[in-house]
């Protein structure tokens, strides 16, 4: 019996010891994990869209289960489910019909992993997006679901390409531009690729990549490398294609391609959106055996003494097999000819100066020859033109002639004391007044040289400038392409000693800027042309145009109302001075305690210069509270505030901030000052007031993740039947930070979230107000973390029961302050163990083993036979030893006997 009862014994610690290694085995093991694309995702409207969900550390079966919600921002606390991988049941109604048409859906990656496809995205997609995994461990432990949000944004880019057929001929130029905006307010980064297309393949040509690298395709590489491709950004939006030195192989439909870019949380780029332009035909005419001729100079304008540079090139294919000469002209003389045996050939004075040195002619490559004239002379200017021959190999004979277009190079002598001088006795006006400018030629001795004067403008805060008039030195009047502004406000006179005289009348800030003036000689080369002999730009001027000085005046003298609850309160705000008759006003109406966290104060309301009224903060949200604030203007000179039935809470300090507009010339108004009244202090009475607050400041702490409860109590009230609204605030431990709300029970014990808590369901989870009693409210915190340290109190408003059965606030009290401080607890003997796996082992396994041993070998001697004993009367050689020591028991037994 003994026997048995040691063996149960020994069994059940055994068990005992082979649980507890179970459990902390299992303690140890990998948690569920459930890991969401990381967020905030900003994605394009109508577009399709993925998001990943990742599961892992999970038990069961190796294929998953998920599950998609949405909390959408006008609701954030209702969860709408989307899709289940499992439960064609799961989709509430609003997103059935998308997910029939597979228009959302769920693609397995793996077992445990999965994306969720949205087509077609829709604004109302917008939302915290939730992926949950139904459990198929053997316990809880771990996170379940994760979290993640979603901004849906217009798909604001476009592309455009004017569609048109261009006919060229090989080695013509090609330039196209293309048109890429975008108004998405995040920052973004736009990418433009120009294509070609040429029947069913697409080449790329050139692009600008989102990180404002050029790339040409693989077709383009060496033409971009020689610069006869290239893309440019000529505007804000406008980037040009240019194709130099067109081949057959050019010929297709062009495009351009604009993507917008952004740049995601985890720094990679997603592509928003991409829009492709209408094509442009380009066709290629081989020129075959035909040529071209081309002249350019490089100076058209040119002193004497100055050097002339004319080239001539060559356009034509199969060059070493071709023979070319080039000849030049002056007003159709031939001056020179290079021949196809590359001797030149001089006629007249161009013999005699070329063997001075001051005519050279020379074949700068198969296609470009080059004149170059030093030393030129008045006599050197005019029309000029190369005439191109291509001759027999053998004879030198031409067959082919073909001429370029014409030239004209002016000559002139310089004038060296050709000075031009811009001034003016008005460089600063007002609004509507007349500024004059005056370009001066001197000196007066070249007065009868027809002259031409020109004025350019650049505006005020603009690096570009254009041309505003010109009066030719024929007597017309010249308009600028951008002058439009200043037509009908400004005179143009031009004096006998060529002196021109700008006056602009009515002057706003678009005519504000620098002007300069740009004076030039001319002559006639021959009776039928004009010819340009010098030029001279006079000193920049500088016109500031601004408003009238504002004369803006409203009352600085404070006063204090005193009102009772129910009362009606009327608030001014009085003009005692304007700028002009004509001024229109704004008006902003602003609020603050007098001890209050804003003590600039919170906007009210605005009524605009048409009296239109916006409204702020509560007042935008809360009808009842925008029917009690109401604006009058019983003068031009007077804005008044109404405040209904006042109550305590309306106690404050009330000003109004004026703005004061007026319409410049073009008819556009500007503002012309700001001023703000003195406070209008409003005290409102409450009659038998007697709410009190426990306002015992204390401090609480906690160990992290534990729950916390903060007690607000109500001492004393007015009515017995009074009711409350208890708002709960909060402060961190800076203490140059604001106090801010949390929630709010109001009095009929409904919550209402406020900042974070609004529009995170997990905080809002985790902030709870309960009402314990009729006059205590309790504010529960769970699992406190660091971030919740800091100074907690209560706000108490009464409600009492009015005259006519209607709920009045009586008053409000604010309760001391609770200093939460919430600990790290230390690291136990359990974390530490599964932190270590050497650790592990030495706590758990080897002490575990060892006992094993033990109770195995206690058991073994305990259960194994033992020896039989010798008889009692048996003879022995040997006698014990024992039988020589005194044994008193022994002794006292035989006595006994």
């Amino acid at each position: 019996m003994e026997q048995s009862c040691f063996k149960e014994t020994y069994l059940k610690i055994g068990t005992l010891l082979v649980f507890s290694l179970i459990f902390s085995l299992d303690s140890c093991t990998a948690q569920r994990q459930v890991k969401l694309q990381e967020g905030p995702l900003v994605r394009a409207e109508g577009h399709h869209i993925t998001i990943q969900c990742d599961v892992s550390g999970y038990q069961g079966s190796s294929e998953q289960n998920f599950e998609w919600s949405v909390f959408r921002p006008d609701k954030p606390t209702l969860k709408i489910q989307i899709i289940s991988s499992n439960d064609p049941e799961f989709p509430y109604a609003v997103f059935g019909e998308r997910v029939q048409k597979n228009d959302i859906y769920i693609e397995r990656i793996k077992g445990d992993s999965v994306l969720l496809h949205i087509t077609k995205l829709q604004k109302s997609d917008e939302g915290m997006y939730e992926c949950a995994t139904p459990s198929t461990d053997n316990a809880y432990w771990g996170s379940y679901s994760a979290m993640m949000n979603l901004t849906v944004v217009p798909d604001t880019l476009s592309a455009t390409l004017a569609p048109q057929t261009l006919d060229k001929v090989e080695g013509d130029s090609l330039e196209l531009i293309c048109e890429v905006s975008k108004e998405t307010s995040q920052h973004t980064h736009v990418a433009v690729t120009w294509y070609i297309q040429k029947g069913d393949q697409k080449l790329m040509v050139i692009s600008l990549t989102r990180d404002f690298i050029i790339r040409s395709g693989d077709s383009y590489k060496q033409k971009e490398a020689a610069g006869d491709v290239q893309l440019d950004k000529i505007g804000v939006t406008s980037f040009k294609l240019t194709i130099s030195k067109l081949q057959l192989s050019d010929q297709g439909n062009y495009y351009c391609e604009g993507a917008e870019w952004i740049q995601d949380i985890d720094k990679s780029w997603y592509g928003l959106s991409s829009k492709n332009t209408e094509n442009t035909t380009v066709n290629v005419k081989s020129i075959g055996n035909q040529f071209l001729a081309l002249i350019k100079a490089t100076e058209v304008n040119i002193n004497v003494g100055g050097t002339l540079e004319i080239i001539c090139t060559i356009e034509a294919q199969n060059f070493p097999d071709r023979f070319f000469s080039v000849a030049w002209f002056l007003n159709n003389r031939e001056i020179i000819r290079f021949g196809s045996n590359a001797v030149p050939s001089f006629h007249g004075e161009y013999k005699m100066r070329e063997s001075l040195g001051k005519v050279m002619v020379h074949k700068k490559s198969d296609r470009v020859y080059v004149l170059k004239i030093y030393q030129i002379q008045v006599e050197d200017g005019g029309t000029y033109h190369c005439q191109v021959e291509e001759n027999e190999k053998v004879s030198s004979a031409a067959f082919s002639t073909n001429k370029s277009n014409e030239i004209t190079i002016t000559v002139q002598r310089p004038q060296s004391n050709f000075k031009v001088t811009a001034i003016t006795r008005t460089p600063t006006v007002k609004y509507y007044g007349t500024f004059e400018l005056q370009c001066i030629i001197r000196p007066i001795n070249i007065t009868h040289v027809p002259a031409s004067v020109s004025w350019k403008f650049q505006p005020a805060n603009s690096n570009d400038s254009y041309n505003l008039v010109t009066f030719t030195h024929d007597t017309a009047i010249k308009w600028g392409n951008i002058a439009e502004n200043f037509k009908g406000k400004m005179i143009v006179v031009k004096s006998v000693s060529n002196a021109v005289r700008l006056s602009v009348s009515r002057a706003s800030k678009l005519e504000a800027g620098k002007f300069l003036c740009i004076a030039e000689l001319w002559g006639r080369h021959n009776p039928n042309k004009w010819v340009k002999k010098a030029s001279a730009t006079s000193n920049i001027l500088e016109v500031k145009v601004g408003p009238p000085a504002c004369l803006l005046q409203l009352t600085k003298q404070v006063t204090t109302i005193y009102k009772r609850i129910n009362d009606i309160t009327e608030l001014e705000c009085k003009i005692l001075a304007r700028t002009q008759n004509d001024s229109q006003f704004s008006v902003m109406w602003l609020f603050s305690k007098p001890h209050g966290p804003n003590v600039k104060g919170e906007n009210l309301l605005n009524v605009d210069r048409n009296s239109i009224v916006q409204y702020y903060g509560e007042l935008l949200t809360n009808s009842q509270k925008k029917m009690k604030f109401q604006d009058e203007k019983p003068s031009s000179d007077v804005y008044k505030l109404m405040i209904q039935k006042t109550d305590v809470n309306d106690s404050g300090n009330y000003y109004c901030h004026v703005t004061e507009w007026l319409l410049d010339p073009n008819n556009i108004w500007y503002k012309v000052g700001e001023d703000t009244s003195a406070m209008t202090i409003v005290q409102v009475r409450t009659a038998d007031a007697n709410l009190q607050i426990s306002n015992n400041n204390s401090t609480l702490s906690i160990n992290e993740n534990t729950a916390v409860e903060l007690e607000c109590q109500i001492i004393n009230q007015t009515q017995r039947q009074s009711q409350f609204s208890v708002t709960w605030y909060f402060q961190n431990d800076n203490p140059n930070t604001k106090e801010t709300a949390l929630l709010k029970a109001d009095r009929n014990n409904i919550l209402q979230y406020f900042g974070d808590l609004q529009v995170d369901p997990q905080k809002m989870m985790k902030f709870q107000s309960v009402k314990t009693s009729s006059n205590t409210y309790k504010l529960i915190i769970q699992k406190a973390a660091q971030s919740d340290n800091g100074v907690y109190f209560c706000d108490v408003e009464e409600w009492v029961s009015g005259t006519q059965n209607e709920w009045v606030l009586q008053g409000h009290a604010r309760s001391g302050s609770i200093i939460l401080q919430v600990q790290t607890p230390g690291a136990t003997l359990h974390s530490k163990a599964c932190a270590s796996s050497s650790l592990f082992y030495f706590i758990f396994i080897y002490p575990f083993i060892v006992i094993i041993a033990l109770i195995i070998v206690a058991l073994y001697f305990y259960l194994r036979p033992k020896k039989p004993q010798k008889p009692i009367n048996e003879k022995s050689f040997w006698t014990p030893i024992e039988t020589f020591i005194d044994d008193p028991k022994s002794e006292e037994e035989e006595n006994v006997k």
